[in-house]
């Protein structure tokens, strides 16, 4: 995309494997930093949000993650950053984590809201225009370019 290589890829597995909860791994590659998103066994199923650079750490304790840790500015309060091994880790408290069902019910709340009051957000609006550029040029060129 712009001359910048992605991928995605995506696995959906009809079950967890016994005695597991939800899965998940993201790695996103950047010129300065990797970020890595891990929620499996050894993570007790519970994501968790890393990066091996010190220049993550430096932004994730910048003046930004510090306004959002604070309990006066912010409903994130209590964000933490530690160092795991050759990694840096955001501590994310238990009282922010919210399961599969509940996330689902809290976008859905939000989703509704939008339908009632016939409008999307603004910051969808480039989104979904991407999106549908994007699927309908594809079909464009996949018929011959008609």
């Amino acid at each position: 995309m712009r001359g910048v290589q992605a991928k995605v890829t995506a696995l959906w597995k009809f079950e967890a494997p016994p005695g597991a909860g939800d899965t998940h791994y993201a790695l996103v590659r950047g010129t300065r930093c990797n970020l890595l998103i891990k929620q499996g066994a050894e993570q007790n199923y519970k994501p968790r949000f890393t990066s091996k650079t010190k220049l993550a750490y430096r932004l994730l304790n910048s003046r930004k993650l510090s306004a959002v840790r604070s309990p006066t500015e912010c409903h994130l309060a209590g964000l933490e950053v530690k160092p795991v091994g050759a990694s840096w880790e955001v501590v994310i408290p238990d009282k922010y984590r919210v399961g599969h069902e509940q996330h689902f019910a809290q976008v859905t709340e939000k989703f509704l809201r939008f339908l009632s009051e016939g409008k999307m957000p603004a910051w969808e609006v480039p989104n979904m225009l991407a999106k549908y550029y994007t699927t309908t040029e594809a079909y464009r060129l996949s018929q011959g370019g008609r």
